[in-house]
């Protein structure tokens, strides 16, 4: 509409949509062949705003270029860190999404897509056995649902007065539990890290005499925190036997199982996630076992009353809301940090619906089976030793003859290369090489081609002799 900017009339929105969905489709499309880092030097200039807007391929291209000057996190060789590849799908359904614009802070706003988002939540909590009371909240990632799964924890067992409070967790929980800590207000004094087993799993006998020895000293200890799969390793605390403890003590059980935790979808998964069933608070990242786009992460709790009161103004009379009855739904808002929220449930009900749970189940099946192979195959590299075998679908390695630096220099040669792309990680002061599987789009021949890359530039480096 001339005069209208900011409002296209039916002919532009279908043009810019075709044009879009054209660059998307060929960069996925490009994915299996594209380098894993931009080149050497690479460098994008971006325009700043102008008073003129500009014509809508040239500021695509211009997205374009800016999109390619990354580290290649959507393509199938990439190990590095925990990959997320985006789906297709997920991705179309949030354009949906954001299209439409619906508001679900408050269900009373957009009740069927309120429903839409806790059909999964629903699903999520029967498949770890959570009671059919549970409920949750999806959020924008592991650290918001992290916060408020801790801040649950905090307000149930230790209401308004923080004083002495102490939460249990291992070296190995990821760092946004601690930052999480932080924010909440708790010194670092309130982080008791427990000893971690050989196979750096939570050593759950001196957790207990820990609880026990700050109970003697006056302390309050009100959470311990499980991993399901480190973000470091891939280790999985014993989670039955935490829950035991947590049982024993009072403690909240909190479960972190951010990068593990779809695997529960799978027969080994879940029979590695025993006692999950019995978290207090569980938290997931859907843009991680799920394969969805960045930005999405779960909280589900066994009692969503005690997530809405730990959330709770302290004054809960609000007038600007006052027609807006409450009903059977939930109001996330109510049970997160945030007031105004997106519809985000749309990302993970498509796919789901779409594709069905068993291509998700067969795909993490997949990813378990592809990092065994790894294991086997990079053990079998002269020079090389692995870490234990996977629990999950991480391996960790080194070449011990070359020594913290020689290792660095084989984790940078190996990525330079640009056909694939691994991380590090430290354990017991020994810098460790890190592949970690779990792209949608990583099939065996990826897997394949990455440990070529490995065995070829531990050769180049002089090999040395296996174990």
């Amino acid at each position: 509409m001339v005069g209208f900017p900011l409002e296209p009339d039916s002919r532009s929105m279908r043009e810019m949509g075709e044009s879009a969905t054209a660059l998307l489709a060929d960069f996925l499309a490009g994915l299996d062949k594209a380098p894993t880092v931009p080149p050497d030097g690479a460098a994008v200039r971006v325009t700043r705003p102008q008073p003129a807007g500009a014509a809508f391929d040239e500021v695509l291209g211009e997205f374009r270029r800016a999109a390619a000057w990354a580290t290649e996190t959507a393509g199938p060789r990439h190990f590095g860190f925990i990959p997320g590849g985006g789906l297709f799908t997920s991705a179309l359904a949030e354009y949906l999404a954001r299209g439409f614009n619906r508001c679900t802070s408050v269900a009373a706003m957009a009740p069927g897509l309120v429903a839409v988002e806790n059909s999964v939540v629903e699903w999520l909590a029967a498949e770890f056995g959570l009671p059919a009371s549970a409920g949750g909240n999806i959020t924008t990632g592991g650290s918001m649902a992290n916060l408020s799964g801790l801040l649950a924890a905090r307000h149930d067992r230790l209401g308004d007065d923080l004083a002495g409070g102490t939460v249990y967790l291992t070296a190995q929980t990821n760092h946004c539990v601690p930052k999480a800590m932080r924010i909440m207000g708790f010194p670092a004094s309130a982080i008791r890290t427990v000893p971690s087993t050989p196979d750096l799993r939570m050593d759950v006998e001196a957790a207990r005499s820990m609880i026990r020895a700050d109970r003697a000293a006056g302390l309050r200890p009100f959470c311990v925190l499980a991993t399901a799969g480190t973000t470091s390793t891939g280790a999985v605390d014993p989670i039955a036997a935490v829950a035991d403890l947590a049982a024993r003590e009072d403690l909240w059980l909190h479960v972190d199982a951010a990068y593990g935790g779809f695997f529960q979808l799978t027969e080994r998964g879940r029979r590695g996630f025993e006692g999950v069933e019995r978290a207090d608070s569980l938290v997931l990242d859907p843009h991680k076992g799920m394969f969805l786009p960045y930005g999405t992460g779960m909280l589900l709790v066994r009692d969503p009353a005690v997530l809405a009161r730990s959330h709770a103004l302290f004054d809960d009379d609000v007038p600007y809301l006052q027609d807006l009855a409450a009903g059977e739904l939930p109001d996330y808002a109510e049970l997160g940090i945030e007031r105004t929220r997106e519809f985000r449930g749309l990302r993970m009900w498509l796919p789901l619906r779409l594709h069905g749970v068993s291509a998700f189940r067969e795909a993490l099946d997949e990813k378990l089976d592809l990092a065994a192979h790894a294991h086997r195959e990079l053990s079998a590299i002269p020079g090389v030793v692995c870490g234990p075998p996977p629990e999950l679908s991480t391996v960790v390695f080194s070449v011990p003859a070359a020594g913290n630096r020689g290792n660095q220099v084989l984790r940078e040669r190996i990525n330079a290369r640009a056909e694939a792309f691994f991380s590090s990680t430290a354990v017991g002061g020994r810098y460790l090489l890190r592949m970690c599987v779990l792209s949608v789009r990583t099939h065996a021949g990826h897997v394949d081609d990455a440990v070529r890359v490995v065995r070829e530039e531990v050769q180049r480096m002089g090999g040395g002799t296996n174990r």
